[in-house]
């Protein structure tokens, strides 16, 4: 169903009762169910807050049962959209690639064997895996070795030629560079933790005694950086001032300040120079372990040599592998899928091939219009923009793909506290009726907090809706959002009695409507959120 556009003007407090009568009509336009007046002065005073002033506000609401407008305004702005593009980048990879689309990860001989002596190298060929870990290695590894393998007389070759060589993508901030958030992408990289933050070295500060240098470790062990400076050990109850911070371009971490002589270890996730360069170290070492020799350092490979397979290993499907890209924001998965689509479906591992592509699966699903721009896929481009209501086409579209259930389940969960359900709306919303029902994507750097996704109405309804905020300075609002979202939990007006006389009842089941009170332009912003490049660094506590 198109969705027909309605132009409004912001509307300041003592103005609402008065939209509220004039849009009714507007919603109207789109079908023959008649628009919630009450809705629409609740959410026009919403946006009404001071704390918007001299920003910039785009915000769809849609019934995906009927595909009715009930709420719009400025949903027709190029807005820029941050992580919430993340669900652009998934939706296309499903429905392009498949839930059950795997990355490979191959081990392969480039040589001659005489008995447990490979005569020539071992190439380590990347799959674009962005899920692959050094316990990963670790059994590739074993795999060689369970081949009768006990020395290779060349070297370990790393093959990142699936995807090409470009490391970061076009806009990404230079001051981005050293933090987990902003990886180096490449088809063959390796991450040291469970939620899959590639290129990165877990960096841990352990205090020893008052006044004597802390003890600095790497995992993995292998990672190919060194340090300069110390972190001292501080007097009992003095805190943490530690640093810990990449030199750009090169593998140097600088350390700096201290930590308390009876502090907790700190970890630190610092991003690596040269992701497969990274991943040869880490296998190198692997193979030690695993008794094979490897006589000569590790070096780069053409992906012109004659190889035979001998070992591989295969990720988890992209159906699994999007839930910690949605729930926690990953980057590196977001731009491993958009070069996979590249690479798959448009012969190169490119992010402007797979962008293409993924314009392409909007353009085919009738959403191309208005023309927006992606150059990546997580978002983390200031390149980007994106109207509210493409986005909000985009949810609508999707409870009609077999995929949807795989994808509302990958998305934050408001207010629940595992992290894997979650996510990043896990401390947002709580104690509200959008708790454990708003399904949303969050996307935020400075001057951008962006809020999509889907809330339950106490009748059953599911509503979708894009509520864009851009162009703000300073502190976030991010009540805003939320009280878009919870709004729309809270469900319509009070429904209509019976012929009984009594009220209607919502379907069993549905969440509890709950009471709501738009922010009055006189209260004090105490929800404002201090500004951060990222939501991925409020994740991270590196902001």
């Amino acid at each position: 169903m198109s969705l027909r556009t309605s132009r409004r003007h912001v509307l300041p407090f003592a103005a609402v009762a008065v939209a509220a009568s004039l849009l009714a009509g507007v919603a109207q336009a789109d079908t023959s169910t008649p628009a919630d007046p009450k809705l629409i002065a609740d959410l026009d005073a919403i946006l009404a807050t001071p704390a918007l002033a001299n920003a910039q506000a785009g915000v769809q609401v849609i019934d995906t049962t009927t595909g009715q407008v009930v709420y719009q305004r400025g949903q027709n702005a190029l807005l820029t959209p941050a992580s919430v593009l993340k669900t652009v980048t998934t939706a296309a990879a499903l429905d392009l690639l498949g839930e059950n689309h795997v990355f490979t990860t191959q081990v392969l001989t480039s040589g001659t064997r005489y008995g447990s002596v490979l005569v020539g190298d071992i190439v380590l060929r990347g799959g674009g895996d962005p899920s692959l870990r050094p316990a990963d290695l670790d059994a590739l590894a074993k795999q060689v070795a369970a081949a009768g393998i006990t020395t290779v007389t060349g070297r370990v070759l790393t093959d990142a030629t699936r995807y090409d060589s470009v490391p970061l993508g076009p806009g990404w901030a230079w001051d981005d560079e050293p933090y987990s958030y902003s990886p180096q992408i490449s088809a063959l990289t390796v991450a040291p933790d469970a939620e899959y933050s590639m290129d990165t070295v877990k960096v841990t500060v352990t205090p020893t005694t008052a006044g004597q240098p802390a003890k600095v470790t790497t995992f993995p062990a292998e990672a190919p950086v060194k340090f300069t400076g110390q972190v001292t050990t501080g007097a009992a109850g003095s805190g943490n001032s530690s640093g810990v911070e990449r030199k750009r371009g090169v593998n140097e971490i600088a350390l700096s300040g201290s930590l308390a002589a009876n502090a907790a270890p700190v970890d630190s996730l610092v991003t690596v120079e040269g992701p497969a360069a990274y991943t040869g170290e880490v296998f190198n070492g692997a193979l030690e372990r695993a008794g094979v020799d490897v006589v000569r350092p590790a070096k780069a490979a053409t992906g012109t040599e004659t190889t035979q397979p001998l070992a591989s290993h295969d990720s988890e499907p992209l159906g699994k592998l999007i839930v910690p890209m949605l729930k926690i924001s990953n980057n590196g998965i977001a731009e491993h899928l958009t070069k996979e689509i590249g690479k798959v479906k448009g012969g190169q591992g490119t992010w402007g091939t797979g962008s293409a592509q993924v314009n392409g699966f909007l353009k085919a699903n009738g959403l191309e219009l208005p023309t927006g721009r992606q150059v990546d896929g997580s978002g983390l481009s200031r390149y980007n923009l994106v109207t509210p209501g493409k986005l909000t086409s985009l949810l609508d579209l999707a409870t009609r793909k077999p995929w949807f259930k795989t994808w509302y389940d990958a998305l934050p969960v408001a207010g629940n506290p595992e992290r894997m359900v979650g996510g990043t709306l896990a401390a947002r919303m709580r104690g509200t009726a959008a708790e454990n029902n708003v399904h949303a994507k969050s996307g935020s750097m400075s001057g951008v907090d962006n809020l999509i996704g889907y809330a339950t109405a106490p009748d059953g309804r599911r509503l979708a809706f894009s509520a864009m905020l851009n162009n703000f300075p300073g502190a976030r609002p991010r009540f805003v959002l939320d009280a878009i979202a919870v709004r729309l939990a809270t469900g319509p007006a009070p429904a209509p009695a019976t012929s009984s006389g009594a009220p209607a009842k919502a379907p069993a089941g549905a969440p509890a409507a709950r009471s709501f009170q738009a922010p009055s332009s006189a209260s004090p912003e105490a929800a404002l959120v201090p500004a951060t490049r990222w939501e991925e660094c409020e994740t991270l506590g590196r902001c």
